[in-house]
């Protein structure tokens, strides 16, 4: 009994470990996917890759097939999750340092704001009042960061990318939150697969439009992009996403949902250290504001917890 405990509870570390660590690398892996991949072709492969894996493991698993109803609304709303949650921000790292792209982790306020449903109790509660507040001050003062990642980016390209990660956030949470109220019976391996490859086919078809295949010299790939690529599709989305589907089925969510606060300063710091990433103090101050935010918002569940 003592050895499962134990074996449990390294688990729960090497879960957390990957929520926390891997999803904070991987703004910094974009920032080297894109040296060598177009941003909906970055997308498009990261998306397919990780879909397929995912979809051999639902056969090996034997899972029932979905239904062409689940099939049409998982599709629907992976299309709304990962173009929100993983497309926008690569197109919008083609001008933003991959540690200023961290910081603008809005998804926690848009849950606040576009859950119609517990605004009753949302908007009653002045921790969660004060935090989507202050998260709106933090975001404000990120629109007068004026350098791009070579340092010599145009302001206005900057400018339209935060409004870009910041609208991919609230179409991550439409998603998840119709998942929510309108769930559909395929198990989560299933469901995944098919929001993966939706949002992969849909940038593969973007992809091409864009003609962005033409451009692309296969011997000019460089070899640290597609080692991040790799590392994008399998390590961050498929096998970190199983950690966290593990893990929350496991801890209370309020626990699981620390991630939120870890990933930007991971990323900030690999950004700074690895990718000679110059740290201004208004973007130290941008983080240390919209962290400040999410603290304030969560502090009713960590209540909520602790009474329970």
């Amino acid at each position: 009994m003592q050895t499962t405990n134990q074996s449990n509870e390294i688990k729960v570390i090497l879960a957390f470990a990957a929520i926390y660590v891997i999803w904070g690398s991987t703004f910094y892996g974009v920032s080297i996917a894109l040296k060598s991949f177009p941003p909906f072709m970055l997308s498009a492969l990261r998306l397919l890759i990780a879909g397929l894996a995912l979809l051999v493991i639902c056969i090996l698993r034997k899972e029932e097939p979905p239904s062409l109803n689940a099939l049409a609304k998982n599709a629907f709303c992976g299309l709304l999750m990962f173009i929100g949650g993983i497309v926008a921000v690569v197109w919008a790292q083609q001008y933003l340092p991959s540690s200023l792209a961290s910081i603008i982790i809005t998804t926690p306020f848009w849950f606040i704001i576009l859950d119609k449903r517990q605004w009753s109790v949302y908007f009653s509660n002045k921790w969660i009042l004060t935090g989507l507040i202050i998260g709106l001050l933090g975001v404000i003062l990120l629109l007068g960061f004026k350098q791009g990642r070579s340092g010599t980016g145009d302001s206005g390209m900057q400018l339209i990318s935060i409004m870009v990660m910041v609208t991919g956030s609230a179409m991550w949470v439409v998603g998840a939150l119709y998942l929510k109220y309108h769930p559909t019976k395929t198990s989560t391996f299933v469901s995944t697969s098919i929001q993966f490859l939706a949002a992969g086919i849909f940038c593969l078809i973007i992809c091409l439009m864009r003609g962005e295949l033409q451009h692309m010299v296969l011997k000019e790939i460089r070899m640290d992009s597609t080692i991040a690529l790799g590392y994008l599709s399998i390590v961050s989305s498929l096998i970190t996403f199983m950690a966290f589907v593990w893990l929350i089925k496991r801890k209370p969510p309020v626990v699981v949902s620390t991630y939120s606060y870890v990933n930007p300063v991971v990323a900030v710091l690999l950004g700074w250290g690895l990718g000679n990433e110059h740290i201004s103090t208004i973007q130290i101050v941008s983080l240390a504001v919209i962290l400040c935010g999410v603290l304030f918002v969560n502090i009713p569940k960590y209540k909520l917890f602790h009474q329970n």
